[in-house]
Parts: C-alpha cells; sequence; structure tokens
C-alpha cells in the first residue's frame, strides 16, 4: 500500500514521538530507582522494610492496570499518556519530599500515587506503540522499549552524579520529574490523530477474516472485550512469558543497586552506575534484537535470552565479592537477557488489532502481578542470604518461562480463529 507524503511523515512523527514518550517512563522510573539506597538510609529500613516499600508501588500499578484499556478507549492515547504521566511526577515529588522530612506514610503514598500513573501510562503508551506498529507494518515495538531503556541509563546516569555531588532526592527527583513532563508535553502533540485507530484496524482486520465489523469495532472499543480476554489461553500464556520478563528485569530495577553496595562494598554512586551498565546492556539488545526476531522468530529469540538471563545471573550472585568486574559481565548478559520478553509480549498481544487493547491490558496486568510478589520476597530472602543470592531465585521464573513460549507465536494468517489467539506453527 502506497502512503501519502504527509500521511509518511505523520506515521515517522508518531514513531517519534511512541519512543520519547517511553523514553521519558523509564527516566522517571529510573531517576527514583537509582537512588533507593540513598532512600534507604534517610529512612532507615531493613532489607524487608525495602521490599514492603517497592511492594506498596506496585499495588498502585495494578490497581490501575485492569482498567487501563477502559481508560484508553474512552480519553485515547493522546490524553491518557499525558494525564497519567502527571500523576506519576506528582507521585514521586510526593515520596521525595517525604524521605526529606523522614515521613514513611508520605512516601508510601507518594510511591502509590506513582504507580497509578505509571501502570496507566504504561498501557497507554503499549496501545500508542501497537497502534503505530500496525500502520508501519513491521516489527518497532522492541525498538519503543529500547527507548524506556535509554531513558532509563540517562536517568541513572544523571542520579549517579547526583549521589557523588551530594544532591539530595527531594531536590534531585522533582527537578528531574518536571524536565520529563515537558518532555511529554511535546511528544503527545504527535500522537496519531485523536481518532481511534484500533477501531479502524478492528474493521479492516474483520474484513479479511469474515468478523462483523460492528462487532469488531464494538470488540476493540473494549466493551464486552476486556473481562472476554481473561478467559483465553494464549492471552494468558504470553502474560506468563511477560510475567517471567518482568521479574527478570525487575528485580535489576529494584535491587541491583542495593545488591552492588552491600554485597560488593562499595559506594552509592557504584551502585547507581551498575544499575545504569543493566538498562545500557537492555538497551543494546532492544535495539539490535529487532533483526533477530525477524530472522529467528519470537521463540528462538527469547529462548536466546532466557539463557542470557540464566548465566548473567549466576555470575553476579555466585562471583567472589572481590570481583566486581566479573559481577558486572553479568549483569551485561542478564540485561541481554531481560530485554525482549515484555516488548514481545505486548506485540503478541496486539496481533489482533481488534482485540489488543483488552489484550494488552490483561497481558500487562499478569506481567505487572510480578512487582507484587517480587519485592517482598526477595526482601525477605535478601534478609537471610544478602541481596545478590537472593536474585538467584529470578532464575525459576526464567525456566518457567521456556515452557510456554509458543505461545507468542504469531496466529497463523489462514486460521479463521487468529482473533481467539490460535497460533502459528
Amino acid at each position: 500500500m502506497t502512503r501519502r507524503p504527509t500521511e509518511t511523515a505523520q506515521l515517522r512523527g508518531a514513531s517519534l514521538a511512541v519512543f520519547v514518550v517511553f523514553a521519558l517512563n523509564g527516566f522517571n522510573f529510573s531517576s527514583w530507582a537509582s537512588r533507593l539506597p540513598a532512600v534507604r538510609d534517610a529512612l532507615g529500613f531493613t532489607p524487608q522494610q525495602m521490599g514492603v516499600l517497592l511492594l506498596v508501588g506496585s499495588i498502585g500499578s495494578l490497581v490501575a492496570l485492569p482498567v487501563s484499556g477502559l481508560v484508553v478507549t474512552r480519553l485515547g492515547a493522546r490524553r491518557t499518556v499525558l494525564a497519567f504521566a502527571l500523576v506519576n511526577g506528582a507521585g514521586l515529588a510526593l515520596a521525595a519530599t517525604g524521605v526529606a522530612a523522614g515521613a514513611v506514610l508520605v512516601v508510601g503514598v507518594g510511591v502509590v500515587v506513582f504507580g497509578i500513573g505509571t501502570g496507566t501510562w504504561d498501557a497507554a503508551m503499549n496501545l500508542e506503540g501497537a497502534a503505530v506498529e500496525q500502520r508501519l507494518g513491521r516489527t518497532v515495538m522492541p525498538r519503543y522499549h529500547a527507548g524506556f531503556s535509554v531513558g532509563t541509563a540517562v536517568g541513572a546516569g544523571l542520579a549517579a552524579l547526583a549521589a557523588w555531588t551530594g544532591v539530595p532526592v527531594v531536590v534531585h527527583v522533582p527537578v528531574a520529574i518536571g524536565l520529563s513532563s515537558l518532555g511529554v508535553v511535546w511528544a503527545v502533540r504527535r500522537f496519531l490523530p485523536e481518532r481511534d485507530e484500533r477501531t479502524v484496524d478492528a474493521a479492516l482486520h474483520a474484513a479479511g477474516t469474515g468478523v462483523d465489523p460492528a462487532t469488531a469495532v464494538e470488540v476493540s472499543a473494549g466493551r464486552g472485550g476486556a473481562f472476554r480476554s481473561w478467559l483465553e489461553p494464549r492471552t494468558l500464556l504470553i502474560g506468563l512469558v511477560v510475567l517471567s520478563a518482568a521479574l527478570t528485569e525487575g528485580s535489576a530495577n529494584d535491587w541491583v543497586a542495593l545488591a552492588v553496595v552491600d554485597g560488593f562494598g562499595a559506594g552509592d554512586a557504584a551502585g547507581a552506575l551498575t544499575f545504569g551498565v543493566f538498562v545500557t546492556a537492555m538497551t543494546g539488545m532492544r535495539f539490535f534484537g529487532t533483526p533477530l526476531l525477524d530472522r529467528f522468530g519470537r521463540v528462538a529469540t527469547l529462548r536466546l535470552c532466557a539463557a542470557l538471563s540464566l548465566v548473567g545471573l549466576g555470575l553476579f550472585a555466585l562471583v567472589p565479592a572481590d570481583l566486581l568486574w566479573l559481577a558486572l559481565v553479568g549483569v551485561v548478559l542478564w540485561g541481554m537477557g531481560a530485554a525482549l520478553g515484555f516488548p514481545v509480549g505486548m506485540s503478541a498481544a496486539s496481533d489482533d488489532p481488534a482485540r489488543a487493547a483488552a489484550r494488552v491490558s490483561v497481558v500487562a496486568t499478569v506481567g505487572y502481578s510480578a512487582f507484587l510478589a517480587g519485592p517482598p520476597v526477595l526482601g525477605l530472602l535478601a534478609g537471610f542470604v544478602g541481596y545478590r543470592h537472593a536474585l538467584l531465585a529470578i532464575a525459576v521464573p526464567v525456566v518457567v518461562g521456556l515452557f510456554v513460549l509458543d505461545a507468542v507465536r504469531p496466529p497463523a494468517p489462514s486460521d479463521p480463529r487468529g482473533a481467539d489467539g490460535a497460533r502459528g506453527n
């Protein structure tokens, strides 16, 4: 299909805007996650208490995600991203203020608000990314998630600089969030037009599968489709793949800085820099993983990622404490292995545009449940065996994820059940 020059320019602008929004989401998260050692010290928290704090933030995301598809349908991706990016930033600013005041309750409320903003913003930007990907007709979702990694790397670098120069959390975090909010305002103006692109795609898809277009549009809008998606075996299995990836990635986001500080006797700046190494490795893999996906397919590529994760986790957790450089090699492999599971899961959930909103909501909810169980479990283990050895527990969901990878195969083009989650060979 030949596009007009104006349509091509519009798609390129929308694609860049999605990349920027992913990057700013990662930047906000990293600005907070990289300062967790300072947060821990300011509040005098034990590993178990840090796990509870991370759990509280995850509850906010899990409350928001199940209804995020309906929110995007009502508000549109543009307004949803803008509104909940501001909620995200407000929560972080409140949490930083609570840290400065030593007010644990204020910090808790802040991270809940932050979690609500993060969860809804995340679902909305993934849906917008899926819509742009469908329009472009090629795989680009991993590169959007690479944008998230770019943002986390930049955020980690600035956080390391702030820690090294002694800038307090209450100054660093609000300034960083204020700048990112301006970036979101700029980016969302370049999203696809406010008309529901997924509704248009649903009608086009229905025309080729024999489904009544009006029914497809109704499903795309979320009426009746959200709950039905919770009963689809393929959608739930994709959710397990994403859950495994979220645990692999999220455990580093939450704990790697603390593990370096406590496990290797390094300073806060070294912890933040190690987190930056992890997200930089993820960034590279998300950029270069797209050709791997196009050549070898989703399943084979994710098997490679699982192997890299297991080797990397083993190195980081088991090397002697005086071999930090070798642990950093493990962090690089760990980051590469954690890179593609989440974006591939989002693409797989969006294979059928008619049900993309509902399925992305389900898959994201299942995936984010990793952040509900992961922080307290790892925090509890860390209290007994230390942060580094506790991270070995992540190998379990990585192995489980290997057994359900077939779920991410694209539906067979000739299979009329594709809209219901049939898998190709």
